[in-house]
């Protein structure tokens, strides 16, 4: 399947796609709220529910607002590279669960549990999430035997 026929398709099938799939599909985070679907020999990631979607894309957005003198990220509406996209979304999420000691990364549960405690999202503690977006490390490769 060619690119083009990939990413009309994709639309097609998921139309409410998931803010955080990366993060998901690299097993950095889970959520309540995704529906997984093959596709292509690929596996995308759909969010069930729009209003946490827009809450999703909403801590997304700050993610990259509050990171981006840090890590040195292009403007809105520019692309990001694959690597910088995981630092801020696999970071990101790892900094909001420390920052509201949720037990697990279930991005939902935490968006929900950030605007319970805080009733904003703009309240949250920004310099240890940043700190964390920072810090975040891909897996290292497994380093193969010489032959």
């Amino acid at each position: 399947m060619d690119e083009s026929a990939y990413h009309a398709s994709r639309r097609t099938i998921n139309p409410s796609p998931c803010v955080f799939e990366r993060a998901i599909l690299a097993d950095c985070a889970q959520c309540e709220l995704s529906r997984r679907h093959a596709l292509a020999e690929r596996e995308v990631v759909a969010c069930s529910l729009e209003v946490a979607r827009i809450n999703c894309m909403t801590l997304e957005s700050l993610f990259h607002e509050r990171a981006r003198f840090a890590l040195r990220l292009p403007g809105p509406g520019v692309p990001m590279v694959h690597a910088k996209m995981m630092q801020l979304q696999c970071g990101g999420l790892r900094g909001l669960q420390t920052a509201v000691a949720a037990p697990t990364a279930d991005v939902h549960a935490m968006v929900q549990k950030a605007q319970a405690n805080d009733a904003s999202l703009l309240e949250l503690p920004w310099v240890e999430i940043v700190a964390s977006i920072v810090a975040w490390q891909p897996r290292r490769r497994a380093s193969r035997p010489k032959t």
